[in-house]
């Protein structure tokens, strides 16, 4: 098996050096964050793996694997770094498949007073690089190719649902960026989506997305998925004059989410409150919740503007070289327990 997989992980190895040597080109300080976190992120469908650090005293304080590097980045934007990068593990529970693993490689990256215009040019950058280092042009997963050379699609979430799923999200949502879940509700099945009990408007939206747009991003060329429901916004600052959408931005390929990328929310209060309402929503749904990273939300109050943006690694090789499976580009995979 491991002869079989070589060639796509010296592949992976030429991918990394070249990306790095493009951020470091572009003077980027690539930095190595620690993955054990007091908080491992506040969103509620994002799952961490606990542990416990023993004191000298012998007691016992829980700490939590990163399901990002976010946190470490910020504090050092807050601390005067300007452009940094890392190319880490992280570890994310409840996710394994084709396309997920309990611990991959994610590659982010900050440009601290630049807008995220240039984050997604980044972004674009290095997917047609990774292609090119390995000589290829189009990249590819179960059947479906994107040219890496042709000019990428920009479309914004709200066209994006009202072309590929028929529903108009703006109507869900008043001006400030409330939403109505029993509207998004009724537009659902008027469409013939079925709907569950106990629906929250967040969990019908990822819903939708998932079943009937992500599947048409990214075919024939690289998408990139722009200005999400303030509602959704996670890190990213609202749009100015619109409450309604925030900086956020995804990259398809594929049907394939390859980056996630934020303008990026410097307002400590907003923030607190955002990931105050999603543990709220995951103790409701999970029955748990992280605490809050208090030096984050004090750092957030000294950090410059700024855009920034995280990409799986791994994808990103798996479609450069065809690979049908992620543990196809780990190099050892996490073996399974057996029971």
């Amino acid at each position: 098996m491991h002869a079989d997989r070589r060639p796509i992980l010296l592949a992976r190895n030429r991918i990394e050096l070249a990306l790095r040597d493009y951020l470091m080109n572009d003077c980027f300080l690539m930095i190595d964050p620690p993955g054990l976190q007091i908080s491992p992120g506040n969103e509620a469908h994002l799952h961490a793996f606990a542990t416990s650090a023993i004191g000298n005293d012998g007691q016992s304080s829980p700490y939590y694997l990163h399901t990002s590097p976010e946190f470490s980045m910020k504090k050092l934007l807050a601390a005067g770094e300007r452009r940094i990068a890392s190319l880490c593990h992280v570890w994310r529970n409840r996710e394994r498949g084709p396309l997920h693993h309990p611990e991959f490689t994610m590659l982010e990256w900050y440009r601290a007073e630049q807008p995220y215009d240039a984050v997604i040019a980044d972004c674009v950058n290095m997917i047609r690089l990774a292609a090119h280092t390995v000589g290829e042009r189009q990249l590819k997963w179960r059947g479906r190719s994107a040219d890496v050379l042709a000019e990428p699609e920009y479309i914004s979430v709200t066209d994006a649902f009202r072309i590929h799923a028929n529903i108009d999200l703006l109507e869900t949502m008043d001006r400030e960026g409330k939403t109505d879940a029993s509207a998004l509700a009724g537009q659902m099945r008027q469409v013939g989506i079925d709907v569950p009990q106990g629906y929250t408007w967040s969990y019908l939206f990822s819903r939708i997305l998932t079943e009937k747009v992500e599947p048409q991003l990214g075919n024939g060329r690289i998408t990139i998925l722009d200005r999400y429901p303030s509602a959704e916004a996670a890190l990213a600052r609202k749009v100015p004059g619109d409450c309604r959408v925030a900086e956020r931005f995804e990259v398809y390929a594929c049907g394939v989410e390859l980056a996630n990328g934020f303008g990026e929310l410097t307002d400590p209060t907003e923030q607190r409150h955002r990931f105050s309402a999603e543990m709220d929503d995951k103790q409701h749904l999970y029955g748990e919740r992280y605490p809050l990273d208090e030096d984050f939300l004090s750092a957030l109050a000294e950090m410059p503007e700024a855009s920034g943006v995280a990409l799986g690694f791994d994808r990103l090789v798996m479609l450069v070289t065809g690979a049908p499976r992620i543990e196809q580009v780990i190099w050892v995979p996490v073996a399974e327990a057996r029971q």
